[in-house]
């Protein structure tokens, strides 16, 4: 049975207090020993920005300018120096974005006409879904871009267009992986409305982009190029595919490894683990171009499409941070049909995989090599391409499936 849009409001609102919940949560027992941390660095930035410093020109930082508003709120709200304070209010925007998040994949799924059960399993995951993945959540801000991608596809399933793009620009600008839709959601309206409005929307999306870095570039041009050189020329993290098999390597072949710490990572160094950087880039870029080519013409296959094309980017980067996990958390489970369902199984399992790593075995993985975080990465990493493959590969669906989950194209 298609869900109503007064049960749907009605199971939104519920999961998203859940997700508060869940939210809460992370802040007692195991979840809140031994984190790693991203506060403080977006604490320096902020307080940069409060003494009256211009990013990129007086201080240098690699995110694009869509990010500057979730830095410089909290430092504004809270005392120089009180990194408390910092941290609680980062958090509180960070909740209200995952409440959006949540929310926003309600009204999306409303406007594809999803089932009830189908509802209720999509937004169970996503609400859960810091709980799977674990206190890495609470000090990234990748739920900001995460909830305008959302709303951008939100946008687009509902006939608006234009409104798509412009949200999509914003996410863009506020972390480059996005942009990794952007193909798909052209080829969408270019189907369903024409050469004419697709070109538009695209000139929405550029004006948008333009206009959050514009001032940026005229004011400190090689600041923005050292921000956006910075993020293509990062090596191979030790987190990624590639660096997996050579993990795997040293504890199978006593494979000789060498970690540099550098680009906010710890990566692994040498002639093999450049080629394989490149290799691996060759290999997403592949992916990525193939997905794009599928030309979606119906707003499941615009859903399905990008959640494949985002898990390609972060499954083949050669940089795969646990938080790159909080990209495919609202997109994945909203997929229809079984292959919606196993690759919300699979997502679910990677989540759980890497928070039995990170953070408490990550230096012991990033300085030593040890063996069981090693096995968990490949595992993890393993996981999500697999993942991968349950999007992309077409299969027959069974009817009882199609129904229960709203269809499968």
């Amino acid at each position: 049975m298609t869900a109503s849009p007064r049960f749907t409001s009605a199971a939104a609102v519920a999961a998203a207090g859940v997700f508060l919940v869940a939210w809460v949560v992370l802040h007692a027992g195991p979840f809140d020993n031994e984190q790693i941390v991203a506060t403080p660095v977006y604490e320096t930035y902020g307080n940069a920005m409060e003494r009256g410093e211009i990013p990129y020109r007086d201080f240098r930082l690699e995110y694009p300018p869509g990010a500057l508003p979730v830095f410089i709120v909290p430092a504004l709200v809270s005392d120089r120096g009180d990194e408390e304070a910092f941290r609680f209010t980062f958090e509180v925007l960070m909740a209200l974005c995952g409440v959006a998040v949540v929310l926003l994949a309600g009204t999306l799924l409303c406007g594809l006409g999803a089932t009830r059960e189908r509802l209720v399993g999509a937004l169970a995951v996503i609400a859960l879904f810091p709980l799977l993945l674990g206190s890495v959540v609470l000090t990234r801000f990748d739920l900001w871009p995460g909830a305008l991608t959302v709303a951008a596809l939100a946008a687009l399933v509902w006939q608006r267009e234009r409104l798509g793009f412009g949200l999509l620009g914003l996410a863009v600008a506020a972390k480059l992986y996005p942009a990794a839709l952007v193909p798909l959601a052209l080829s969408y309206v270019w189907r369903r409305r024409g050469r004419r409005e697709a070109l538009v929307c695209l000139s929405v999306l550029a004006a948008v982009v333009l206009v959050a870095f514009l001032p940026f570039l005229v004011l400190a041009p090689d600041g923005v190029e050292y921000s956006i050189r910075r993020q293509l020329s990062r090596p191979l993290q030790i987190e990624s595919l590639a660096s997996a098999f050579f993990l795997a390597g040293h504890q199978l072949l006593g494979l000789d490894l060498e970690q540099s710490s550098g680009h906010g990572s710890q990566n692994l160094a040498g002639t093999g683990p450049a080629v394989a950087a490149i290799l691996l880039s060759l290999v997403q870029i592949a992916a990525l171009v193939w997905i794009w080519l599928r030309r979606p013409g119906t707003p499941e296959e615009l859903v399905r499409w990008s959640a494949a094309a985002l898990v390609a980017f972060v499954a083949l980067g050669k940089v795969l941070s646990p938080q790159f996990l909080i990209w495919l958390a609202p997109l994945v489970p909203l997929v229809a049909g079984r292959r919606g369902l196993w690759a919300a199984v699979l997502l679910v399992c990677a989540m759980v995989l890497t928070q039995l790593w990170f953070p408490t075995r990550y230096w012991e993985l990033a300085l030593e090599f040890d063996a069981l975080p090693s096995w968990l990465v490949l595992a993890r990493d393993l996981v999500l391409v697999v993942t991968l493959v349950a999007l992309v590969v077409r299969r027959p669906v069974g009817k009882r499936h199609l129904a229960l989950r709203g269809g499968d194209r």
